[in-house]
């Protein structure tokens, strides 16, 4: 008997696809549902169903307080303190590989498999490397960044060779029926991705009315609380001029929105910490691709590593709206050499 494989099944199709394909290798399987308290009422349910389907057992993992902790509390103190986060991210490194993988090594798995699009392959020095997945569209190596290499030994990515188109194809050949429709949003559990109205609804969450100004002092207008707005963000300023203004800085300490107009945005250096060194860290700078978030295409920098687990980025053409508390991931080809979040 092959051993035992763990699958996080969400509800979707591409975690439902992802069992089915270890399925058809005969791999001894087991169904994992962590649910965070955010849930629709009946998916639990709905998710049991596919777990019928594959004829696999399933287990409900309640990771309800570490979400609320480790998810939901870092979210909203981050835009609280004038940064934008980045829970997906969080959530891969601490509660999908970490609090889950913990409860499926507790019941005998030695690996995890999602639906992620991506590839893990460890090389001849046995070190472990994150690539993207084939599918361009869809690839999510971007999200997987902040994975260490204990993590990366233990993941199992079976999407991450296939095109959703591909994957669409097998369930239809195969009559498996997800749970869930359509295509998860972005963040699970705030509704309509109303990410200000989500914070507003929090208790202790101060509102603060404020000054919107320029960079030269100037006062536009005024905004209802700092939570609403995120670097780049063009929609919601309220300040009639010739040209659009577009965030340029959220300046906690004196409640103040600073704006300016398109050319102002961009930048060419930023420093990211915290730093996840897939591999080795390099002793000097490397030549590298960098993608400031998830939805942009890399942009060809310079990846400086500096003390304390500090790097500084510079990019061959300036880059818009470069924002803090974003996960900076450096590419070398298809592979993640690192992840890091921006401080500026």
């Amino acid at each position: 008997m092959t051993p035992k494989i763990a699958v996080a099944l969400s509800g979707g199709i591409d975690s439902l696809v992802a069992a089915f394909l270890l399925k058809q290798k005969n791999q001894e399987l087991i169904g994992l549902h962590f649910f965070t308290g955010y849930e629709k009422a009946g998916l639990p349910q709905e998710v049991l169903n596919l777990a019928n389907q594959l004829d696999i057992p399933l287990r409900m993992i309640d990771c309800r307080q570490a979400f609320r902790k480790n998810i939901v509390d870092y979210f909203i103190s981050s835009y609280l303190s004038g940064k934008t986060p980045n829970p997906c991210a969080v959530c891969n490194s601490v509660i999908k590989f970490g609090v889950l993988h913990r409860a499926a090594a507790r019941l005998g798995a030695v690996r995890l498999a999602t639906g992620h699009y991506a590839r893990v392959e460890k090389d001849s020095s046995r070190i472990w490397r994150l690539k993207k997945g084939v599918d361009p569209a869809k690839d999510q190596s971007y999200f997987l960044s902040l994975l260490s290499q204990k993590q990366l030994s233990a993941a199992c990515f079976p999407l991450g060779h296939l095109t959703k188109k591909q994957v669409l194809g097998l369930a239809q050949k195969n009559n498996l029926i997800p749970a869930k429709k359509n295509e998860s949003q972005d963040i699970c559990f705030i509704r309509d991705n109303d990410y200000a109205a989500f914070i507003a609804s929090q208790k202790k969450v101060p509102v603060k009315p404020g000054a919107i100004v320029t960079t030269t002092g100037e006062v536009l207008g005024f905004h209802n609380g700092l939570h609403q707005y995120t670097i780049g963000q063009r929609r919601g300023i309220h300040c009639p001029a010739l040209q659009p203004y577009y965030v340029l800085k959220i300046d906690i300490r004196h409640n103040r929105l600073v704006v300016g107009h398109k050319e102002e945005l961009y930048k060419t250096d930023l420093r990211i910490s915290g730093i996840n060194w897939i591999g080795p860290k390099p002793t000097q700078p490397v030549e590298v691709l960098t993608r400031i978030r998830y939805r942009q295409k890399e942009a060809p920098a310079l990846l400086t590593p500096l003390r304390n687990n500090t790097a500084s980025i510079r990019f061959n053409r300036p880059q818009a709206a470069v924002t803090p508390g974003q996960v900076a991931v450096c590419y070398q080809g298809d592979e993640v050499i690192a992840g890091g979040w921006i401080d500026e």
